[in-house]
């Protein structure tokens, strides 16, 4: 799409750490300006190269759709990014010492991306999946979470709402605005796991709203905020304000690390069409390394069906992890794949040996591709729940 002249290197002050929070942040010198505003939506790598081939890195870039309207909206997982990114030494989840006590409690997008030479989460968990809508042709819109928090009208009249391999920290707003979304009709398909688990709080940074992801996760009482009325920075499952995920996704978070067969529960579905797979079909490495499961124990939408039923020992302790498809009074459908590796094994091909993606193999690859295949285009067409109601099989494959 575009290239630039080359740009003379220039070394920036050092990154700051801020006392209270530990937020890492930088505050540098604009080196350039790319102009994107003739650019088609979508996703987008900057790729830098320094001259003469001694490094390379990359910027992750969302061309946003001011309209999503008919189409199927891919968002882009950004806060999760900056959670796990630990650019200066610092994460959501811990500090130069390895300690969870010296994590950040906010993080901000005012520095690169650590993770896959600057790509952040985009590369592993997301750009298979974008791939493979774009390949379809189905009419597709981009946003961020943060748009979808922000704007709370981006998302009327969408056919469909993606959430792709790795989205876990969401903040009310971008969860209401989705709820609202599927309450009007738009199906949403959430393809990975341990999704809309943190609650978050996004705060302006000195670039600009929204760049500044707010956690204190344990810590939450420690949050000044808290005696504004701002809501907790926990897990959504936890008080104060306890809202756990399923009611929205249809499954919930269940444990980490897994790593174990993928087993199909469910063959005559229609997402199933075309797979030629049988019931107790096993598709090696495919659940893992994070899984949800159907637990009507917490707020869980019916009619609910659930396509895979895969045994699984999380750190000792026998559960399942499941796929599952529910159905709303408004026609909506939602999907929930109910483990983290499937946009990773998109791309899976050969026999798993070499160890790549996990060991995922081209079965694995050629069984997710199918599924998501039938999954856009229904989803794509509008509310899936007209068309393809759901039938309740938690009773069935659970029992009692």
């Amino acid at each position: 799409m575009w290239r630039s002249e080359a740009l003379p290197g220039v070394r920036q002050p050092e990154h700051t750490v801020d006392s209270g929070t530990r937020m890492v942040r930088t505050r540098w010198a604009r080196t350039t300006t790319v102009e994107t505003k003739d650019w088609p939506e979508g996703s987008y790598l900057l790729r830098l190269d320094a001259q003469g081939g001694e490094g390379q890195r990359f910027v992750p870039v969302t061309i946003r759709s001011a309209s999503t309207a008919g189409r199927t909206v891919v968002v882009n997982a950004v806060a999760t990014w900056q959670a796990y990114n630990k650019w200066g030494g610092y994460s959501s989840y811990d500090g130069p010492s390895g300690g969870y006590g010296t994590r950040s409690l906010a993080v901000t997008f005012d520095r690169p991306y650590d993770y896959d030479d600057g790509a952040g989460l985009f590369l592993v968990y997301e750009a298979p999946l974008i791939a493979l809508a774009e390949r379809l042709g189905i009419p597709l819109a981009y946003a961020t979470t943060s748009d979808v928090a922000r704007e709370k009208r981006l998302l009327e009249g969408a056919s469909a709402v993606l959430s792709l391999g790795h989205d876990e920290y969401w903040s009310p707003e971008q969860r209401a605005h989705i709820t609202a979304a599927r309450d009007a009709g738009t199906n949403l398909a959430v393809l990975g796991a341990n999704c809309c688990f943190r609650r978050i709080r996004l705060e302006a940074s000195d670039l600009g709203p929204d760049r500044t992801v707010v956690c204190y996760k344990s810590s939450y009482d420690q949050d000044p905020a808290i005696k504004r009325g701002h809501p907790a920075t926990v897990d959504f499952r936890s008080p104060p304000g306890a809202d756990p995920e399923s009611s929205l996704l249809g499954v919930i978070y269940d444990g980490y690390p897994v790593d174990a067969p993928y087993v199909v529960a469910n063959p005559g579905h229609w997402l199933f069409e075309g797979t030629g797979a049988k019931a107790g079909d096993r598709f090696a490495h495919l659940v893992g390394v994070e899984y949800d499961k159907v637990n009507t124990g917490f707020t869980t939408p019916r009619p609910i069906e659930i396509l895979a039923h895969s045994p699984v020992v999380c750190d000792g302790r026998p559960s399942h992890q499941d796929t599952a498809y529910y159905t709303t009074t408004s026609g909506a459908g939602v999907f929930a794949s109910g483990t983290m590796r499937w946009v990773e094994a998109l791309d899976a091909a050969g026999d798993g040996r070499s160890g790549r993606n996990h060991g995922l193999d081209a079965r694995s690859g050629a069984l997710t591709t199918r599924v998501t295949e039938n999954l856009l285009r229904v989803f794509a067409a509008g509310p899936a729940g007209r068309t393809h109601p759901a039938q309740d099989n938690v009773k069935a494959v659970y029992g009692g």
